[in-house]
């Protein structure tokens, strides 16, 4: 996996002008100002935050971290309180993520470990109360999927299995994933991990691309090891090619969102999350010139 071009992550990181970039903070301009400003277009990357790396605090508190991240797009899991499975339970948690202007776009990871009717409708009905078009699959045994599939008919909801890297024995690379679904409804397809992905020995470009269209969802973290799970730090701080695996994603007219999923730092993540998106946010500044 190539590098090249990539600058110093670590100089990127300490300069003021990629924290402003990231962070986004309004400033004041004139009307003058503003009429000669050259118009940069919206990025076509959408950026969101999975949950799970806020697993240690309650809603109430992912709701103020989200505010002051500027991130308004959550890929919800069953932790804590942040989607309960309860019906009553969930419905108060949209109701209070709608009100902060909070959108849920997917939910998981969510996992189907039986090959039983009434329980992956319960998944299905889970998201469709809470309005979530993606459900993001840890690990459904390949036996499921054929009755899964008739639920993402019925639903019109979209299943993105998850790859979980080496140890994971049915699904440690998107390319496995590819191959379990290939053939069935197109609404099913991969949440592709760059992490876990580099840590399966898979050329992530490779990946994006073969996935193509059955791309629903992308997991963001670095790495300084591609051997090691244990080797995560903040985006920008390792050795992912985040501008590549972008330009890639742009390649291929992904249309969904990458979430960070920041695991480790459980009690105090906030410093690594806001240098995460203020990298992320950075780079995709910098490709739109």
């Amino acid at each position: 996996m190539s590098n090249s071009g990539d600058i110093s992550r670590r100089k990127l990181l300490g300069s003021g002008a990629l924290v402003t970039a990231g962070l986004a903070l309004p400033i004041n301009v004139s009307a003058e100002d503003e009429k000669t400003r050259p118009e940069k277009k919206a990025s076509p990357i959408c950026l969101g935050l999975a949950s799970y790396t806020f697993r240690n605090f309650p809603r109430a508190q992912v709701i103020e971290f989200m505010k002051q991240l500027k991130v308004l797009e959550l890929n919800a899991k069953d932790t804590k309180d942040h989607l309960p499975m309860n019906p009553e339970e969930e419905s108060r948690a949209v109701a209070e993520y709608n009100s902060a202007g909070i959108k849920l776009h997917a939910a998981g990871a969510i996992y189907f470990p039986k090959d039983e009717d009434n329980d992956i409708r319960a998944k299905f009905e889970y998201c469709k109360r809470a309005g979530i078009r993606v459900i993001v699959a840890g690990d459904p045994v390949p036996g499921t999927l054929p009755r899964i599939e008739k639920f993402v008919k019925e639903y019109d909801i979209r299943i993105a299995i998850h790859n979980h890297g080496p140890e994971d024995k049915m699904f440690a690379s998107p390319l496995d994933v590819l191959k379990a679904v290939r053939g069935m409804d197109p609404r099913i397809g991969c949440c592709i991990d760059v992490g876990h992905t580099v840590r399966a020995g898979t050329d992530v470009f490779q990946a994006i691309r073969e996935v193509g269209t059955r791309l629903f969802n992308v997991h963001m973290k670095d790495l300084t090891s591609f051997e090691s799970k244990d080797s995560q730090v903040a985006v920008g701080e390792g050795k992912m090619p985040l501008r590549e695996i972008f330009e890639a994603l742009i390649s291929t007219k992904y249309k969904g969102f990458v979430d960070l999923e920041y695991e480790i730092q459980p009690d105090n993540p906030m410093p690594g999350v806001i240098s995460s998106f203020a990298y992320m946010r950075g780079v995709l500044a910098g490709m739109a010139g």
